[in-house]
């Protein structure tokens, strides 16, 4: 099994293209990283930790990262977690701290769960995919890669796979 099972629910692709990234950078990392779509996700066992990404929509998170979060609590609640949402449209401070009230209200129903990291990503939006009256909406990417990749850059010391010291030693190496 992978070191980290890296679990992401998508409707348009974008969270799909973020787990991506954030596989990228884990596996830079020296990680091993199995990336699933949510909804195909029966069990978590066997993963030394488990990154879940998906998301919000009219103020809920992404039905199959729901399920997931409900069919694996147990498991979960053993395991180093962490969390990321994509979700206002812009990148306004008021925005995202809405959304990530919606994503803990999501994370608070799954009983016993305490991530290690959450995060909460200005999303994109494409209205050509979208049905009326989303369609109507303008199409943009608010998306920031440099907050993504740093976020996922921190995960290994945040999910106890990497220590403290061994990242200090990487990053003096790195300077050399």
């Amino acid at each position: 099994m992978a070191d980290v099972l890296l679990a992401f629910a998508t409707k348009q692709g974008f969270t799909g293209e973020v787990a991506d990234a954030v596989a990228s950078v884990l596996r830079e990392a020296g990680l091993d990283v199995e990336l699933r779509p949510a909804g195909e996700v029966r069990d978590v066992a066997g993963h030394r930790a488990v990154v879940l990404g998906a998301p919000l929509y009219m103020g809920r998170w992404h039905r199959d990262a729901r399920r997931l979060l409900r069919r694996n609590r147990k498991a979960l609640a053993e395991l180093p977690v962490a969390v990321f949402a994509l979700g206002p449209l812009s990148d306004e401070e008021s925005q995202r701290r809405g959304a990530e009230r919606q994503l803990r209200r999501a994370l608070a129903r799954a009983a016993g769960l305490e991530p290690a990291a959450v995060a909460v990503f200005a999303g994109a939006l494409d209205p050509a995919r979208l049905r009326f009256p989303f369609n109507r909406m303008p199409a943009g990417d608010w998306r920031d890669w440099d907050a993504i990749r740093g976020w996922a850059g921190e995960l290994p010391l945040l999910l106890g796979l990497r220590s403290a010291d061994e990242r200090a030693s990487e990053t003096l190496l790195g300077a050399l």
